[in-house]
């Protein structure tokens, strides 16, 4: 099998991670998330037509009577419509909202569901989100460490890290709305690309142990080479997935679909450069994943 010089270009990848984050951390700092109702409180409303809705013309009764940042998506069938109030309106306005579409439409507008959310519950689940995020990296951590070695379980960290960053600032970027399906999505892309790093972990471990006279380099580039073929594999069927649900499923799925598209695509770079280019700048060897022997074993050894 031939073995791909991956550690050859660690520099180049690493100037782009840090140009990467860099973007993705100032993105953040200056524009932010562009956070959806869940995190900031408002209005949900749920309605149904009596034939197929109009979402442009929707929108733009909303905007005349005056609904400023209503958001207008398809839910379910072509005639479930649901509108997003940000903070500023009760629930009150449920029966004046209904009236104005009411009055914008021939047929017949039936009024489904009201939710309000309040900006503290909203502050809530944005913490709560966040813990839980840091929680999943400690626990992570922990179990690489127990698991492998503490250069590992600080690579694969440090991986999982790069990857989260880089989704949010992408979101903060583009300006997509950050809702509770994209915390969701998150998550999930930490679990994808740990599973991805743990792989390429154990075939690092195992040729450090079987190739004891090789250097860390090339036998982080041999370990890497074996475990391609699975790792684009696994990421391309992955990605076809995402890709038809981004396109195809509809305006509730697709930020969903678009975290997770952004998350695979990083997170299978990641296990490749950020992982096992941190192993190398902790100068990870041979002697850090030796089996100890025991000292009885080094005696039976040594007798004839």
């Amino acid at each position: 099998m031939k073995t791909i010089d991956f550690m050859g270009q660690r520099k180049l990848a690493l100037a782009f991670s840090t140009v990467l984050l860099l973007v993705a951390i100032g993105s953040l700092a200056v524009k932010q998330l562009n956070w959806g109702l869940d995190f900031t409180g408002g209005t949900l409303v749920e309605v149904n037509y009596s034939e197929t809705a109009d979402l442009n013309a929707i929108r733009q009764t909303l905007d005349a009577e005056g609904y400023a940042g209503a958001i207008v998506v398809s839910f379910g069938t072509d005639r479930d419509v649901l509108i997003r109030l940000p903070q500023g309106y009760s629930d009150d306005e449920g029966a004046e909202l209904l009236d104005k579409l009411q009055d914008a439409y021939s047929g017949t507008v039936e009024l489904r569901r009201i939710e309000f959310v309040g900006p503290q519950v909203g502050d809530e689940l944005r913490e709560q989100g966040g813990l839980a995020m840091l929680l999943a990296l400690g626990l992570v951590m922990i179990y690489i460490a127990f698991r492998f070695q503490f250069k590992f379980a600080l690579g694969a960290v440090v991986a999982l890290i790069h990857d989260v960053l880089i989704v949010l600032g992408c979101f903060s970027v583009l300006g997509i709305e950050f809702d509770l399906t994209v915390l969701a999505a998150l998550l999930a892309v930490i679990g994808y690309s740990l599973n991805d790093t743990i792989v390429v972990s154990d075939r690092i471990r195992e040729n450090f142990r079987k190739l004891r006279k090789v250097e860390p380099v090339e036998v982080i580039n041999i370990s890497l080479s074996e475990t391609l073929g699975r790792t684009l594999v696994t990421s391309l069927t992955t990605m076809l997935v995402l890709v038809a649900l981004a396109l195809f499923g509809g305006e509730m799925i697709n930020a969903f679909a678009v975290a997770l598209l952004i998350g695979v695509v990083v997170g299978t770079y990641s296990s490749i450069y950020v992982a096992a280019n941190t192993l190398l700048i902790m100068g990870v060897n041979k002697e850090d994943l030796m089996i100890p022997v025991k000292e009885g074993a080094e005696q039976e050894e040594i007798l004839p």
